[in-house]
């Protein structure tokens, strides 16, 4: 099921479900949604500050719950990451939202909750948060085209030596590779059977990133999967005593299946991550020449 897109005069939500942000960064991404022609209605308890988390439990809750339920809100912006949905999603109540679906928009821990709403064949966005749609204009760009329905590809991403070659379609799956890992044996684990898997991360050592796409192996996810797209691996240091680069791990896990797979999407902790609309039919193409997304 897909969200309808948004038009101009909708309201949208900006709420703090995972760790708290500087307020000013809230105000400032409101501003550029108002530049938009979109309403943003800021969550009562999104600039809260409790530790590190934006709020408690029960006030990012209480957030998440009324952006949900609240039928004239047609979207939701989660204002950043950083830790905390896990304590909060099996609380949530998708009844609502399954009936009347809006697109939910975020990356990193949020892949927590793009988990939770693809339990419910939902479809919902991968894309930059609240800090990135005021500093990078492509962007934010390419959020606005995905949110108001205009965008249709993502083409000439450049070619990779470690890329498989071929076509493919399905629903695109995935998120921070860590955070999806965290959440495997819970109810809201993937469904991978015939999706494309995305995958990105932050800040994790080569071996621990070896480890988490060994338990989507030895899980039986990457067997099942019809394509798997790459994205940015950012803040580490490839470990010499690894034999292999973090991307040749990946391609080494995949080695004997025989779907597309392409390396280096602009998507996750970088300027330019560009927003995937997951849940959503898409082709991938990965030939010689590079890369290309389609979206129905």
């Amino acid at each position: 099921m897909k969200p309808p897109y948004l038009q101009y005069g909708d309201k949208i939500a900006i709420i703090s479900p995972s760790g708290n942000i500087d307020s000013s960064l809230i105000d400032n991404a409101a501003g550029v949604l108002e530049s938009w022609g979109l309403v943003p209605v800021i969550g009562k308890n999104a600039k809260n500050s409790y530790g590190r988390y934006a709020g408690t439990p029960e006030e990012r809750l209480e957030d998440l719950q009324w952006a949900l339920d609240q039928k004239e809100i047609k979207a939701v912006l989660c204002s950043r990451g950083g830790y905390g949905l896990v304590q909060i999603i099996d609380d949530v109540d998708f009844s609502h939202f399954e009936l009347y679906p809006k697109w939910l928009i975020g990356f990193s821990d949020i892949t927590v909750l793009h988990m939770g709403i693809a339990a419910y064949d939902i479809a919902s966005c991968h894309g930059v948060m609240a800090k990135d749609i005021c500093a990078n204009g492509k962007a934010a760009d390419a959020l606005k085209e995905l949110l108001f329905g205009t965008l249709t590809e993502y083409a000439g991403i450049a070619p990779n030596p470690l890329n498989r070659t071929g076509e493919v379609q399905g629903k695109i799956i995935g998120g921070n590779l860590s955070v999806m890992c965290g959440m495997r044996g819970t109810h809201f684990d993937l469904d991978p059977q015939g999706k494309i898997l995305f995958i990105e991360d932050v800040g994790e050592k080569p071996y621990q990133i070896d480890r988490y796409i060994w338990n989507l192996k030895t899980g039986g996810i990457l067997e099942q999967i019809s394509g798997l797209l790459v994205g940015q691996f950012t803040e580490y240091e490839e470990d010499e005593e690894m034999k292999a680069t973090v991307y040749e791990l990946i391609a080494g896990a995949v080695a004997e299946y025989d779907y597309p797979v392409a390396f280096g999407f602009p998507g996750g902790h970088v300027d330019d991550n560009l927003s995937l609309p997951f849940g959503v039919d898409t082709t991938m193409n990965v030939s010689d020449e590079g890369i290309t997304l389609r979206f129905t």
